[in-house]
């Protein structure tokens, strides 16, 4: 298996914190943020190699992490050569890029690189194995119609079938949402590059998620723990106050 960090992004809604650094390497609880991913990464051992795709802005942030990062994985830092937000890939066109350069033909456990949460990955794994060759995705109950209308928004069937997607809904159907967690068979890597052959929008996954449903069965395993989709400035010091 292989895991894929996604760390291409630049955080504007989090400035002047990521004008420059970028948001996976701001510091929670002492150290940064992608360290408590790579903690929960470390325990699954059927993931050979992390790799990060990054930027050409903060590519050499990344390499100089790595260097002073000792992990029982390889790590393998990818630049998608964007220069600034306006020319962004996006996260599905930077998941294709890293499957075109490491030629991948195996399991992949995506998770974005923004992402802070408690719980560990090895149920949500196991769970999408016994679903293989569905794609799952990671789902956590946000528990406010409010904060539900932020998120990717989904209704699941006792199977966990995910039955319905909605993006940032103005009426969510639910009040569970989707995390920046998926887990893509190798024998469905190849709708990534046709869901970016139909022209749908290569920046917000939720897309790809709706996409995704017109074509295959889709499961998601709701996780129990805390768990930060870390956008702006108010839910990082939030995060940081309860990291410390």
């Amino acid at each position: 298996m292989q895991a894929i960090i996604l760390c291409a992004g630049y955080a504007t809604r989090l400035y002047p914190l990521t004008i420059d650094k970028p948001k996976p390497l701001l510091e929670v609880g002492g150290r940064p943020l992608i360290n408590h991913i790579f903690e929960r990464l470390e325990k699954i051992g059927s993931v050979r190699q992390v790799s990060i795709v990054t930027n050409e802005k903060f590519k050499g942030h990344f390499l100089d992490w790595q260097k002073g990062f000792r992990s029982a994985k390889k790590i393998k830092v990818l630049n998608d050569v964007s220069t600034s937000n306006e020319n962004r890939l996006g996260a599905i066109q930077d998941l294709a890029l890293v499957i075109q350069a490491e030629a991948l033909r195996e399991d992949l456990l995506i998770v974005a690189g923004d992402n802070l949460f408690s719980f560990w990955l090895d149920d949500f794994v196991r769970f999408a194995e016994s679903k293989s060759p569905g794609i799952s995705i990671g789902v956590v109950d946000v528990k406010s119609v409010e904060h539900a209308k932020r998120y990717g928004i989904l209704k699941l069937g006792e199977d966990g079938k995910v039955l319905s997607f909605t993006e940032k809904p103005s009426e969510p159907a639910s009040t569970l949402a989707s995390t920046g967690l998926y887990f893509i068979p190798k024998e469905k890597i190849g709708r990534i590059a046709e869901f970016l052959g139909d022209h749908r929008n290569p920046d917000a996954p939720g897309f790809f998620v709706q996409w995704l449903l017109e074509k295959d069965p889709l499961y998601g395993f709701p996780f129990s723990g805390i768990w930060y989709d870390i956008g702006d400035i108010a839910s990082y010091e939030s995060a940081r106050e309860l990291f410390k």
